[in-house]
């Protein structure tokens, strides 16, 4: 199998991109959060891949870190979510938040993904619940510690304030604070 590209950036046509590879072109699937890592046209690039072979079509998956690529391969082991859906999930959200997301179980974040309806939520926060938790994703983005935090995250989002405010918000709270307080001091802290 095919685990890793190393070669020369060719193209760059998302989510596709173009490894020449000692004159050989590989095309390489990549979610959007590995897109935007990529350097420029010409300059060399790493990739650690997945490769599927299907009936149809041989396909390569790339990933800039390995922990994409290890949730990647969790979710397209889930019944019913193949590699594109998989991709889709990795590009509307990082490990980190996607890790959070599950953790919390919150299935709301996960519909957010253009393709992912409540049904298929609901089935990968039940798949890949303690199958892809917060130690994938990356440092300081784990998932809330305690109840009252999942609370006050859950609070911020349905008022409309996005992840990674949400996320900033509650990072600089107190660990022991109630839910109440906690709200009150995540918006006074937003608002500025």
């Amino acid at each position: 199998m095919i685990g890793r590209l190393a070669g020369l950036l060719a193209e760059k046509t998302p989510p596709q991109i173009l490894i020449d590879c000692q004159g050989v072109g590989y095309e390489v699937w990549v979610p959007m959060s590995s897109f935007y890592q990529l350097p420029a046209l010409g300059e060399r690039v790493t990739l650690l891949t997945h490769f599927v072979v299907r009936e149809d079509a041989q396909l390569l998956y790339g990933f800039v870190t390995e922990t994409e690529r290890a949730a990647f391969r969790e979710l397209i082991r889930i019944s019913g979510i193949g590699p594109r859906m998989a991709l889709a999930v990795l590009s509307g959200m990082s490990v980190a938040e996607l890790a959070q997301a599950i953790a919390a179980q919150q299935a709301g974040r996960l519909t957010k993904v253009p393709g992912i309806g409540r049904k298929t939520a609901e089935r990968l926060l039940l798949e890949l619940k303690g199958r892809l938790g917060p130690d994938l994703g990356a440092p300081g983005a784990a998932a809330p510690a305690s109840d009252s935090q999942t609370d006050i995250l859950q609070a911020l989002l349905a008022l409309g304030y996005s992840d990674k405010e949400a996320a900033a918000a509650l990072q600089a709270l107190p660990p022991d604070v109630g839910v109440s307080e906690g709200i009150r001091l995540a918006l006074k802290a937003l608002a500025k």
